[in-house]
């Protein structure tokens, strides 16, 4: 990593822009850098000027020394606070993460250490996710006698099915990151040192490929997961044929069609959402 612009100055947190990638990595390695309320702070504020500068293509977020991605919540917060303010908690900690996982930009999480209850769940709400070989996974919320808070018995489920799921969550038990790839909770298993060049490079991967087309990919995965089948194939289609006639208009190298223009064709995606509306609803009159 070439010497990173430092943007923001935040407690718990370093955020740093080099070209077109942003590194957020959580900054309390005494405590293993486990999640307080100051910390989910710091993270809105970075995803949120990450998702707002145009220049930033994708984000990778890890955590600071060679021991944990996220170990978890913070301990010594939790013990102290009322049931009314541990759920006030939980739903701003699910904010955050619906930010991340709805970017509109890829994030990739490369988890270089424990990755533990809201940790685990932080990794889940990005877009990828890159662990070391000595990371570790989980969700061990029920041996404290509480249950994932922060999104984990719905993101996991659909990363690893349910019936994994279910054993991970009821049992407490702590994964390796080679089982987590075997799984499916990890894209990748890296040695330590290859760690972020590894994120780097499937950022710039995904960088040479149309930015709108990569920002409504993210989208129509995300939103696909919530709807059924028979409301996505009719979108589909009509994306479908909108590519069509784009690839008629342009040149045989799609790349220099509009739609691979950094800037996008709004107008086609406005049109495109407009026939998924319209769609949608015959589709619910003829099904009445």
């Amino acid at each position: 990593m070439n010497s990173p612009e430092a943007v923001l100055t935040l407690e718990n947190l370093l955020y740093e822009k080099h070209g077109a990638i942003a590194y957020v990595t959580l900054n309390r390695p005494k405590v293993l850098n486990a999640l307080n309320q100051r910390t989910w702070e710091d993270l809105r504020a970075a995803f949120e000027d990450a998702r707002d500068d145009a220049a930033v293509h994708g984000v990778i977020l890890t955590g600071a020394g060679d021991k944990a991605f996220i170990a978890g919540a913070d301990i010594s917060e939790i013990a102290h606070v009322t049931a009314v303010e541990a759920e006030q908690s939980s739903t701003y900690g699910q904010e955050v993460l619906n930010l991340i996982e709805n970017l509109g930009k890829p994030v990739i999480a490369a988890v270089n250490g424990f990755a533990l209850g809201g940790g685990c769940e932080t990794a889940m709400a990005c877009s990828i996710r890159v662990a070391s070989e000595h990371a570790k996974f989980g969700q061990p919320e029920v041996t404290l006698g509480i249950i994932p808070g922060g999104g984990g018995t719905q993101r996991l489920p659909r990363l690893v099915g349910k019936g994994r799921a279910l054993q991970l969550i009821l049992s407490g038990e702590i994964i390796s990151a080679q089982e987590a790839y075997r799984i499916g909770l990890v894209n990748e298993v890296v040695p330590p040192a290859d760690l972020i060049a590894r994120a780097e490079a499937i950022l710039h991967k995904i960088f040479t490929n149309a930015p709108l087309a990569v920002k409504y990919s993210l989208e129509a995965v995300n939103k696909g997961l919530e709807t059924s089948q028979a409301c996505r194939w009719k979108p589909l289609y009509s994306g479908f044929a909108l590519g069509q006639r784009t690839r008629r208009k342009a040149p045989r190298r799609f790349s220099k069609s509009a739609l691979h223009n950094s800037r996008g064709d709004e107008e086609a995606v406005k049109a495109l959402r407009r026939k998924a509306i319209i769609w949608r609803t015959k589709g619910v009159n003829n099904e009445n």
